[in-house]
């Protein structure tokens, strides 16, 4: 067993779904994932409540490309994301990492975060389980004064048929730090930000937006469901769903790389 779950968390790691300074500690990590706290979420201008299909696309440090496509959802700092493993799309991940990711009910991800509660939750629907992780102190209590937005021009663009105004965005931090963006700000979308190029940590993104509805999301797309099993790390969450597995007969599907 214990083979076995550390090719798991090697491929977890491996292919992105965590950020190198994650531990698998008591408190888990967070995957690598779109990130609306603090300077980003001030790009959003007045559209501060949306549900979207989105296209994250990330190259990291060793140039590796990785793209996620998912669904979103936002309201005042409130974020889900839903992503399939299924669609994800990197040399990292391997058909055989994706059929032992299914098989252990990992396929599904949701990343729910709530800085209203101070929390950010990893939830694996098809394993009814769920980490949940603590939001740093500087993100959950950022006021909409503790920044200052400068937006330049750069010209006109068409994004996925909309017509847009591109910004060089820059977002200043009350503690002096700038983050600066490239914006495409759709103007038959009440100026939301269809396409946004980024820096983040150390990283370049992308972000699109599709099918993007400007109606308030229902409360419910940012709980976890009262029936699912709170773990302190995605560690002891695989650990107790492979005794499961066990435990019903399953027995250990075979690793074939």
């Amino acid at each position: 067993m214990k083979t076995y779950f550390s090719i798991l968390v090697s491929i977890i790691a491996g292919i992105g779904l965590l950020p190198a300074h994650a531990q698998f500690g008591p408190r888990g990590g967070a995957p690598v994932t779109p990130h609306f706290g603090g300077a980003t979420g001030k790009l959003f201008g007045d559209n501060q409540a949306f549900t979207a299909t989105m296209e994250f696309q990330t190259i990291d440090s060793s140039g590796e490309a990785v793209t996620m496509p998912g669904k979103i959802s936002f309201d005042s700092g409130k974020m889900r994301f839903e992503m399939s493993m299924a669609d994800m799309k990197t040399s990292r991940m391997k058909p055989a990492d994706a059929a032992q990711m299914k098989s252990m009910g990992l396929d599904q991800m949701i990343t729910l975060s709530r800085p209203d509660k101070k929390t950010a939750c990893l939830i694996y629907p098809g394993m009814q389980s769920y980490v949940e992780n603590p939001i740093p102190e500087s993100e959950s209590n950022s006021a909409k004064d503790d920044y200052k937005v400068e937006t330049a021009e750069l010209g006109k663009d068409t994004v996925d048929g909309h017509p847009c105004v591109k910004n060089k965005v820059t977002v200043t931090g009350k503690d002096g730090v700038k983050h600066e963006s490239t914006v495409w700000n759709a103007t038959d979308l009440k100026n939301f930000p269809v396409k946004i190029q980024t820096s983040e940590a150390g990283n370049n993104v992308t972000m699109l937006y599709k099918n993007v509805s400007l109606t308030k999301p229902a409360a419910s797309a940012f709980e976890v469901p009262s029936d699912y099993t709170k773990y302190d790390s995605i560690q002891v969450m695989m650990q107790a769903e492979m005794m499961k597995k066990m435990g019903g007969g399953m027995g250990m599907p075979p690793f074939g790389r």
